[in-house]
């Protein structure tokens, strides 16, 4: 039965995530977009039958890599790359029909983790069987290591993130009631829609330093208060701003080598060019940059979390006088 579903330009603006990683940006979506659009509008495919069409075809590259052959690692790198977008279509379909769910979400979380797993034991097994090098049986344990410390690290970053957002919006609620102070707003929010934001921000703040008059407005607007838990990083990397806004711009996320372009390495590059172990370290290696990267820059920010706290003290305490 066909449903209505709306033109492919409307389509992407609801299922594509405002960012993602460069690999599902300029390698997945624009096959899994219009595959999602075909499928609400021709079928009536559920997004769980989707994460399970992507679960068994992981199993299907598995297959393929514990059989070592180089033609065998070819056909499990393209089986795990449809695998992956098919992984990508469940969350789109989902959102497009309205049709997803708690449990969904659970199920595609279990099935990427075994997928992974399955996949990693059968490539470096079958590359183990192939030339008899012990390396290959500690790669496979690396890989599941790598990518369950990945998912473990995001999980914590996200909840003390949350936690520092959240300690921010209790002191402030008090605030802004006596006061009559303008909403609140986080600048990692606002750069998802304007990858400029910070930028228009500190000029805006070196104009009011320098006593420059801002252009009148039209209307009276009330802008947000804007709370920025990454200033001391910025500062200490302006290059960083260029960098992110034109990825931004983009749809792609600064953390370039994320789980999915570790698992693209280790599953896709290294056995289409039957340099497994190579491709392994060198995934490996970039994904360890990248996350320490982003405990730094967690560091960073609860520093300027620490000094925005201490701000709505002293505000208080001069409030009290």
């Amino acid at each position: 039965m066909r449903r209505d579903i709306p033109p492919l330009d409307e389509v992407r603006r609801i299922t594509q995530k405002k960012r993602d990683a460069w690999w599902t940006v300029l390698l997945v979506d624009p096959v899994a977009t219009p595959l999602v659009r075909l499928t609400a509008m021709r079928t009536r495919i559920t997004p769980n039958q989707i994460t399970w069409g992507a679960f068994l075809l992981g199993l299907g590259s598995a297959a393929c890599f514990a059989l070592g052959d180089w033609r065998w690692l070819i056909a499990g790198a393209v089986i795990y790359h449809l695998s992956f977008i098919l992984d990508c279509m469940d969350g789109k379909v989902a959102r497009l029909t309205g049709t997803g769910s708690v449990f969904g979400a659970w199920l595609d979380f279990v099935f990427d983790r075994i997928r992974v797993m399955a996949c990693a034991v059968a490539l470096m097994w079958g590359q183990y069987d192939r030339t008899g090098e012990s390396l290959y049986i500690w790669a496979a344990v690396a890989v599941v290591g790598l990518d369950t410390l990945r998912y473990i690290n995001s999980l914590e970053i996200f909840k003390i993130r949350h936690s520092m957002r959240k300690q921010i919006k209790v002191r402030l609620k008090a605030a802004r009631r006596a006061e009559n102070q303008a909403e609140l707003a986080f600048m990692e929010d606002l750069l998802r829609d304007n990858p400029e934001a910070d930028v228009e921000q500190d000029l805006q703040k070196a104009r009011s330093e320098a006593g420059i008059p801002e252009a009148p407005e039209v209307a009276p607007v009330v802008k947000p208060q804007v709370i920025d838990l990454h200033q001391e990083f910025r500062h200490k990397f302006p290059a960083y701003l260029r960098a992110r806004s034109f990825l931004l711009r983009h749809r792609i996320r600064t953390h370039l080598v994320s789980g999915i372009e570790f698992q693209m390495g280790v599953f896709m590059i290294g056995p289409l060019f039957d340099v497994v172990l190579p491709a392994t370290i060198v995934s490996g290696a970039l994904l360890l940059v990248f996350e320490l990267a982003i405990i730094y820059k967690l560091l960073l920010s609860t520093r300027d979390f620490t000094r925005t706290i201490d701000s709505f003290e002293e505000r208080k305490v001069m409030a009290a006088a």
